[in-house]
């Protein structure tokens, strides 16, 4: 059996670049596996608070850590030509000595892309252009020269270097659309990244995940003491009840809950805490919760 990893969620808002570094070096010194930020220009329902870039927050942080791996829930395919996006990954697996998740996804924020000009096309081109990508990523970290003609993307000699130090930059894939984004996980993912809102429909949706191992996405809320319970679920349920797939309770609930998904074949966690990851409870997640698991 595959132990589960563990990676910790940090969206890059409301929180000043040296608060994401801190959580980061406590999770990274408490053994957790992966750290995960997000990719937007502004934060959905929140454009007022300052939102630091995708790829930029996670080369300072490559730069101020050792072990612990980094990735996005999820680049947005968009934002990104191909070949920047791959010389983008090539260069930060390089300079972080082979630490690089490749989360990404084909953009599900139409006001989004609207507002900051990527205009209207719909769900389907979008996951249609996320699909050429994907296969220009795979042949630019061959490292050498290719032709490539899509019905979006054109290329002639290109080559993509340096080559990443993995041998394979794993491919994380979100969301849970049946007929746009599974069949791209079939094809391309290494794992299938079951959001909160899916999670309901895991087992119904995984035998179009392919051979993609599963990694879910939970809001926890993580309690001290029994004493803290019902305020910790509180909390938790206030800040992301809407984003399903919330766990909540004492170190022995939340293990339990956990658990149950281990029964189901997930073999990854990605964890959003209800203080948004105080080192504390980082800590107290790695000593309490996940040997349980282990």
């Amino acid at each position: 059996m595959t132990l589960p990893w563990f990676g910790l969620y940090l969206p890059q808002l409301r929180m000043s670049f040296d608060r994401i570094l801190e959580r980061t070096l406590a999770a990274e010194a408490a053994g957790f596996d992966s750290v995960w930020l997000m990719d937007h220009f502004a934060a959905p329902m929140a454009p007022e608070v300052d939102t630091y870039e995708a790829w930029t927050v996670a080369t300072a942080l490559a730069a101020r850590t050792s072990t612990i791996r980094i990735g996005h829930l999820t680049l947005c395919g968009p934002f990104r030509h191909p070949v920047l996006l791959a010389k983008m990954a090539a260069s930060f697996d390089v300079i972080s000595n082979g630490r690089l998740d490749l989360g990404i996804g084909w953009g599900s924020v139409p006001d989004e892309l609207h507002t900051f000009g990527f205009g209207p096309e719909p769900a389907a081109t979008r996951a249609a252009k996320l699909r050429e990508t994907l296969e220009i990523a795979e042949l630019m970290f061959a490292g050498e020269p290719f032709d490539y003609a899509g019905e979006h993307f054109t290329l002639r000699g290109a080559t993509g270097r340096p080559v990443p130090v993995q041998a394979r930059v794993p491919v994380h894939i979100g969301g849970g659309g049946p007929k746009l984004t599974m069949p791209l996980v079939s094809q391309f993912a290494d794992w299938w990244n079951c959001p909160g809102y899916a999670l309901e429909r895991l087992d119904e949706l995984r035998p179009l995940a392919g051979n993609a191992r599963i990694s879910v996405q939970h809001p926890i809320g993580l309690a001290k003491n029994a004493s803290e319970r019902d305020d910790t679920i509180e909390a938790v349920h206030r800040r992301f009840g809407s984003w399903g797939g919330v766990i909540a309770g004492t170190a022995d609930e939340v293990a339990a809950a956990l658990a149950h998904d281990v029964e189901r074949g997930v073999e990854g966690f990605v964890c959003q805490f209800s203080d948004f990851g105080a080192p504390e409870t980082i800590e107290h997640f790695m000593r309490e919760v996940v040997p349980v698991l282990r």
